[in-house]
């Protein structure tokens, strides 16, 4: 999660305003964001984040995965108040695709939504975000969403070690903001957000979008050797029915 500050030295307010902002957009997740799972492709080429739902299914992005990957669990148990004793077995999984579900619409199109399952539970102590099941509805705009991920600090950079967090504000979206054209998506489906110095960066697609303490999105922007200023996600109450029908029927 790339965070770029400028300062301007009007007074002493403006300027201890700024440093606030630095200071809160830089720090770590802490306590926030305990859910975040890590997703790489074990070829290779393929960083991303993800959410878990509950201890068999994690939520994220279908362009982080479509081949076997890697998930990586509890990264952002160490500000637990009652650390957790997972071994390192226990805190990965390798996921075939057989286990990896993309929404379709009627028209048979895929979105750039999906949900993996786990080849195994993971201990039901590890934090999971939930989500209205019923009556969803998308953040309005300018309201604050909370993102999150482990994209590199600068553009071009390695994703990091650390689940990074910081808050954006849901915008109208522009001409070409929209997933990746392998995946149908139109406004109905899509929201945007932007906030200055405030971007997403390689390793944050997939990564939850929430709202007043619940998934209401997911980064769907996949930006490679630059980082994202109008981040795009995907609105997951459109998605709702098929996510509890997807995990009912595959339990």
């Amino acid at each position: 999660m790339k965070l770029c500050f400028y300062f301007v030295l009007l007074d002493a307010a403006v300027a201890l305003a700024a440093i606030e902002k630095r200071i809160m957009g830089s720090e770590s997740c802490k306590s926030n964001r305990q859910y975040h799972v890590q997703i790489k492709s074990t070829q290779g080429g393929k960083s991303c984040g993800g959410a878990l739902l509950n201890t068999r299914w994690v939520i994220t992005a279908s362009h982080c995965a479509e081949q076997e990957v890697k998930l990586k669990f509890a990264l952002n148990l160490k500000w637990y108040q009652k650390p957790l004793k997972i071994t390192v077995t226990k805190n990965e999984q390798t996921i075939p695709i057989k286990q990896q579900f993309t929404f379709k619409d009627e028209e048979g199109k895929a979105h750039d939504i999906m949900l993996i399952k786990l080849s195994k539970d993971v201990p039901p102590q590890l934090p999971t975000i939930s989500y209205d099941k019923m009556g969803c509805t998308r953040p309005e705009k300018h309201a604050n969403v909370e993102i999150g991920g482990m994209g590199p600090k600068k553009a071009g950079g390695k994703p990091v070690n650390k689940v990074r967090c910081a808050t954006t504000q849901i915008s109208q979206c522009g001409e070409n903001d929209k997933p990746n054209s392998n995946y149908n998506s139109d406004e109905t489906t899509v929201m945007c957000g932007f906030k200055p110095g405030v971007e997403s960066c390689f390793g944050d697609a997939g990564s939850a979008v929430e709202y007043e303490g619940k998934l209401h999105g997911l980064i769907v922007s996949q930006p490679v050797d630059s980082c994202a200023q109008h981040i795009v996600m995907l609105d997951i109450c459109h998605y709702i029915e098929w996510m509890e029908k997807t995990m009912k029927e595959n339990s």
